[in-house]
């Protein structure tokens, strides 16, 4: 299995996993109170309006939160990743991930501090990501906070924000054997996450409905 994730959970849903997310999203809404941040509801959508965008397993979460800590923690890109090399075996990533939020917030917290297979981000403004027992996967994260931290990273790669992430050179770029030599394909993959995050993000807040990651 991997890791997919989803905008509008809850279009064409069994009525036992709609009662189950429902109860998720009842925790969410107090939550969201004890912060102080607005209210919000999960809105029905239609069945054409909801989407569902693929990772690249959990592995390519990883890599592009390697990009976005090694980007806080010295203005620059790490080097592409070798073929026998993982994301989560970088020092620096598996520093942080073993740390919390601080406050003030950094400039990517809202992608790295959320569980990599549950949980949800909700198109509600708030500086620091949630984390609680009762938040689904232990954190709660912003999609409007997860589209700029995003788009950080998109400017930093070169990546044309616009490119669509099934075309052919962004395919070609993350299946490839050996890293390009210049530009956003050197980091095939980072760039195909970052681009099916800034999607996700962006109909989240559109839509109103929550990421949901599964």
């Amino acid at each position: 299995m991997g890791l997919n994730i989803t905008v509008g959970v809850l279009v064409d849903a069994d009525d036992d996993y709609t009662k189950m997310v429902r109860a998720d999203f009842a925790s969410i809404s107090e939550l969201l109170g004890r912060a102080g941040a607005r209210g919000w509801t999960e809105p029905d959508l239609a069945g054409g309006e909801g989407a569902q965008f693929e990772m690249r397993g959990y592995s390519g979460l990883h890599t592009v939160r390697r990009l976005a800590v090694h980007l806080a923690a010295s203005g620059c890109l790490p080097e592409p990743l070798g073929s026998d090399q993982c994301a989560t075996d970088d020092p620096l990533l598996s520093e942080v991930y073993t740390s919390i939020p601080e406050d003030p917030p950094g400039p990517f917290d809202h992608l790295i501090h959320h569980s990599d297979c549950e949980g949800y981000y909700v198109p509600v403004e708030f500086a620091h990501v949630i984390v609680d027992e009762k938040a689904p996967g232990g954190y709660l994260g912003s999609s409007v906070r997860l589209l700029t931290e995003t788009r950080r990273l998109v400017e930093a790669l070169g990546l044309p924000e616009d490119l669509d992430p099934y075309s052919e050179d962004v395919f070609g770029a993350a299946d490839a054997e050996e890293p390009a030599t210049e530009g956003w394909q050197r980091y095939g993959v980072e760039s195909y996450v970052c681009l099916q995050l800034l999607h996700a993000a962006k109909l989240s807040i559109a839509t109103g409905a929550a990421i949901a990651l599964t």
